[in-house]
């Protein structure tokens, strides 16, 4: 393989990679509980606080978006007239942030005003309009309930951040990723990188 093949190879492989890595999400994970090791998986349902049984249509979709993680996790959905062995309660949130052109006193970034460098004279000030990009701050929490003793079993929270709101996917990825590691407790927040469903 010559240099110029060697070059094209390796510039195939950064790009494989580079597109690999804009469908995966790095999140933040926290989990607590008690499961027993040794206890089955076994069935679920969804339990609906007050306020989530008022909006049906979006509890109906929060719960489509965190089924593939349970059951990646091992559960099934509890059959229609049977009692499940876990009781499930899931929440969600995702705030937009827009930064302020007064959160930095002197407007480094642009704003109406701020420093530019320009290679024959040096810096000056001159005056602009910057367009920040708004951030997302996405967060899921599931909680699992022996159905018997209401006991909580075990707790997970995943969150994540970016540039985009990315509801479906997003939220999708989060719940696999507060699911990931179960039954294990990692209290300590934590990396946890899963594929962006499609």
């Amino acid at each position: 393989m010559n240099r110029r093949e060697w070059s094209l190879a390796a510039a195939s492989v950064l790009a494989l990679s580079g597109c690999a890595g804009l469908r995966t999400v790095e999140c933040e994970v926290t989990t607590f509980g008690t499961w027993p090791a040794d206890r089955p998986r076994g069935t679920y349902a969804f339990e609906r606080l007050p306020s989530q049984q008022a909006q049906g249509r979006d509890s109906d979709q929060l719960e489509a978006w965190a089924r593939p993680a349970l059951e990646a996790a091992g559960f099934r959905p509890v059959a229609a007239g049977t009692a499940p062995d876990v009781l499930v309660q899931l929440g969600a949130r995702i705030t937009r942030f827009e930064r302020s052109p007064w959160d930095d006193p002197l407007w480094w970034r642009g704003g109406y005003g701020g420093w530019h460098v320009r290679p024959w004279g040096g810096p000056y000030w001159g005056l602009g309009r910057r367009y920040d990009t708004p951030r997302y701050e996405r967060e899921v929490a599931i909680l699992l309930r022996d159905r018997q003793t209401g006991e909580p079993m075990y707790e997970a929270r995943a969150s994540s951040d970016g540039f985009t709101s990315g509801v479906n996917a997003y939220i999708q990825a989060l719940f696999a990723a507060a699911l990931r590691e179960f039954p294990a407790v990692k209290p300590s927040p934590h990396s946890v990188t899963v594929p962006l469903p499609p």
